[in-house]
């Protein structure tokens, strides 16, 4: 290793890479459009995997017929397998009835959209551990897959899982689940019911379709009015369990909160006031909402209506120049003698490193976070539209890594294959063959030196995000008198879109990350 610049940027890379083996905190974030909010009329959902344990590929399951009597198996496990079909690791935990038909779905590590258009993201928020009976047969992965299998709508959604946990229980933590089908959006959380019991306690509640919600690792729904049906829903036990428990005394005087009764520690967490405060202050910065609130507005209606653009570019936020920014303190004397935020200025620390600079009180369980961080698996922003045929209407614009870094590749519910670089997990190994390794590998070269190495990957991520965007409506276009004539000409024809996309995308991410370590380790 030659040259001063390579060294702290292998330096920073090793610890980095050290750093990302332990387990990390506060995972996933979600935002809810609904279709009176979006600039279009699509409704969007939308989940961050932060996670550096989910699998690395994804698949397209197609639909299926059952013959009656047939059973479902339910599985551990399946996040984590390194290919389709891969079984080792998974056990299968049990048995229900099969339904007659089952939904074609896109197969993330947590399912997120079906062929009918219904999609789903997901944020952990944890809540009372004493609620969890890991004896039960469904955790939340399996609930998503479940759902996306046997329902068209949100409440088709809801119902069902309702009716799968009270029978055969929910052994995992604190969930919430935002769906979006194409004329709703649902923000759903769930939690045990008891370390004992078999069952869970959950609550639904519509978003406003002229508003956006969002989900950061906290319970956000608070009263909750059963009589209101057209835009709530909630388990029968949902009251009962926390009087039982003491957390809710309905002759205390003070309304029931799901969230205060379930995920007391949630509205104390600065790692999730803060991400709801930065979602609704960049989409509604007249409402003027307090940072340190502990509580904000279940959902706003938005300044102006929302691109799908606009939800990328708050995925890719670090709080950069606001009073959280995490990079505020790593100054360097510029040539004039005033002191500038340094090119290795790094928003992508891990955990650990931030009481050692003491940024905003330090991190950790209860500390701050932002909104993009390097330990992310996958990012999925959906649309679901009415006005077109489920095939072409319904799309996940997926990307690897670190939302702040990736090129989103529009999936459209219809396509029937991925390329084979997008079903190979690359947890395990570095491995070529692997589209995911490609984003990470950019994604955490260039976190060594950001203030300079950004530019060179947002020159690549933006210039195929125009792209895909300009080239859409002549695609859906072409797709929909394709669809008129024949739907499986209209699928071939967006398969062949999607593929020949994605590995452009994962050939200029492999180009770019030889590019950045040729020219950022000091051999020039």
């Amino acid at each position: 290793m030659k040259g001063k610049k390579g060294v702290p940027a292998l330096a920073g890379l090793m610890l980095l890479t050290l750093l990302s083996f332990q387990q990390e905190l506060h995972c996933c974030t979600c935002i809810l459009v609904g279709k009176k909010a979006s600039v279009d009329g699509s409704v969007t959902t939308s989940h961050t995997c932060d996670s550096r344990k989910d699998r690395t590929w994804l698949e397209i399951v197609a639909g299926k017929k059952h013959k009656e009597g047939s059973t479902g198996g339910v599985y551990a496990g399946l996040r984590f397998i390194k290919f389709p079909g891969d079984t080792a690791g998974v056990r299968l935990r049990g048995e229900i009835p099969q339904r007659r038909e089952t939904y074609g779905y896109i197969n993330t590590a947590y399912p997120c959209m079906n062929e009918h258009q219904l999609a789903i993201g997901e944020s952990t928020f944890g809540g009372r551990e004493e609620l969890r009976n890991k004896n039960c047969l469904f955790a939340c992965e399996e609930l998503c897959r479940f759902a996306l299998e046997r329902a068209r709508t949100c409440r088709e959604a809801i119902t069902i899982i309702g009716e799968l946990v009270k029978e055969y229980g929910y052994n995992d933590s604190g969930e919430c689940l935002m769906f979006a089908d194409k004329e709703e959006a649902w923000h759903f959380e769930i939690a045990g019911c008891g370390s004992d019991c078999v069952g869970a306690v959950w609550a639904a509640r519509r978003l406003p379709e002229d508003h956006v919600g969002v989900n950061a690792n906290a319970s956000r729904i608070m009263e909750i009015d059963i009589q209101d049906s057209e835009n709530f829903m909630a388990s029968e036990n949902v009251f009962e369990v926390a009087e039982r428990n003491g957390w809710y005394d309905p002759q205390g005087g003070e309304p029931f909160r799901f969230c205060y009764a379930y995920d007391p520690e949630g509205r104390r967490s600065l790692a999730a006031r803060r991400r709801e405060w930065r979602v609704f202050d960049l989409l509604a910065p007249s409402l003027h909402l307090d940072p340190n609130a502990e509580n904000y507005p279940f959902s706003v209606k938005p300044d102006t209506l929302v691109t799908l653009a606009r939800i990328m570019e708050i995925f890719r936020d670090t709080y950069e120049d606001t009073e959280f920014d995490m990079t505020k303190f790593m100054l360097v004397e510029g040539e004039d003698g005033k002191f500038v935020k340094s090119p290795y200025a790094n928003p992508f620390m891990h955990y650990d490193m931030m009481p050692l600079f003491k940024v905003n009180g330090g991190w950790g369980k209860m500390g701050e976070r932002c909104i993009a961080r390097y330990y992310c698996t996958y990012i999925t922003v959906t649309q679901s539209r009415a006005w077109m045929p489920d095939p072409v209407g319904g799309i996940v614009w997926l990307g690897w890594d670190n939302p702040a870094m990736t090129s989103f590749v529009p999936l459209y519910c219809g396509i029937t294959d991925v390329p084979a670089s997008w079903k190979v997990c690359g947890r395990h190994a570095f491995n070529r063959d692997c589209a995911w390794w490609a984003a990470n590998r950019v994604a955490d070269l260039s976190a060594q030196k950001w203030g300079h190495m950004r530019v060179e990957v947002d020159s690549v991520r933006a210039g195929f995000e125009r792209e895909a965007f300009a080239a859409q409506a002549a695609l859906e276009e072409k797709a929909l008198a394709l669809y008129e004539k024949s739907p499986r000409k209209a699928r071939k024809h967006l398969t062949r879109y999607t593929n020949d996309f994605a590995l452009r995308v994962g050939k200029a991410y492999w180009k770019l990350g030889d590019f950045l370590w040729w020219k950022y380790t000091g051999l020039f």
